[in-house]
């Protein structure tokens, strides 16, 4: 359960992220696909991942965890939904970019539960079913495509609660699957195994995903919704509008002005009661 809460969160706040991306441009629009490849990626996938792999034992033996083996596999998972969501959020929303950046992240989430998987180290020898393995590999596709859509398509506080519920079903759904994967024999008389203990991970882990979350939340609340990102742009807009029509108007030639008409030839006062010259 705890796992899930985990999925659940780092998806929604990484929805939250994109929601933002999509009215914003350039840098900005990259701050907050970074900001949303963190907490999909690093909560929502890789920490779940680790979390239920603490859950993980094996009666009367120890396991221990290959440290870079084990931050190499939350690089990797950052790495790819980084990758998706930008290839979504500047090469377009088209299917076929959808569907690229499904693959890449889903075989990306993939490899980072394989990797975290050969990461545990004990006194036995790790096997997989092939079947359960393809199985969770196609899980880890689907979920990967279905969160680069719900990326540019969810509007609203309840559908983005909704559709990270989604994400952290299938994210746990792949991530279980694959442990259900794993056949492990132990061997008596082997070395004990080498590495961190699950504890050396716990605070430091709980820690950051404590602070990462509160700084997003902290953001996410400061920053303006979609909607007021796309009023704000659309006002800026017609400012800049406005200000290039006044220079245009500001820069057009002027006509030359016509010649005044020559002014009436003064009378005398004479002239004025003779009726004329002449007279």
């Amino acid at each position: 359960m705890t796992a899930y809460a985990m999925s659940f969160i780092g998806s929604l706040l990484g929805l939250l992220c994109t929601t933002r991306a999509r009215a914003a441009g350039g840098l900005s629009r990259a701050s907050w696909l970074a900001l949303a490849a963190l907490a999909i990626g690093g909560t929502g996938i890789w920490v779940m991942h680790f979390i239920a792999m603490l859950g993980f034992t094996v009666q009367d033996h120890e396991i221990r965890y290959d440290v870079p083996l084990t931050l190499l596999s939350c690089a990797t998972s950052i790495a790819v939904v980084g990758i998706g969501l930008f290839i979504v959020g500047f090469a377009g929303i088209r299917v076929p970019m959808i569907v690229t950046g499904g693959l890449i992240m889903g075989a990306g989430v993939a490899s980072m539960h394989y990797t975290g998987m050969e990461a545990m180290n004990m006194a036995g020898h790790i096997g997989y079913q092939p079947i359960l393995v393809g199985l969770s590999v196609l899980i880890a596709l689907v979920a990967a495509t279905a969160a680069l859509w719900f990326s540019i398509r969810v509007k609203g506080m309840w559908a983005t609660a909704g559709a990270a519920a989604i994400m952290g079903i299938a994210v746990t759904g792949m991530h279980y699957t694959g442990m259900a994967a794993m056949e492990i024999t132990m061997h008596e008389g082997m070395a004990d195994p080498t590495g961190a203990r699950a504890i050396d991970f716990l605070l430091p882990l709980m820690g950051g995903v404590g602070g990462v979350s509160i700084i997003l939340l902290i953001i996410i609340a400061m920053a303006p919704s979609e909607e007021e990102i796309r009023v704000e742009a659309q006002l800026h807009e017609r400012i800049r509008a406005r200000q290039e029509a006044e220079r245009q108007r500001t820069d057009a030639p002027r006509t030359p002005a016509e010649p005044a008409a020559p002014p009436a030839p003064s009378r005398t006062a004479g002239e004025w009661f003779d009726g004329g010259p002449g007279r």
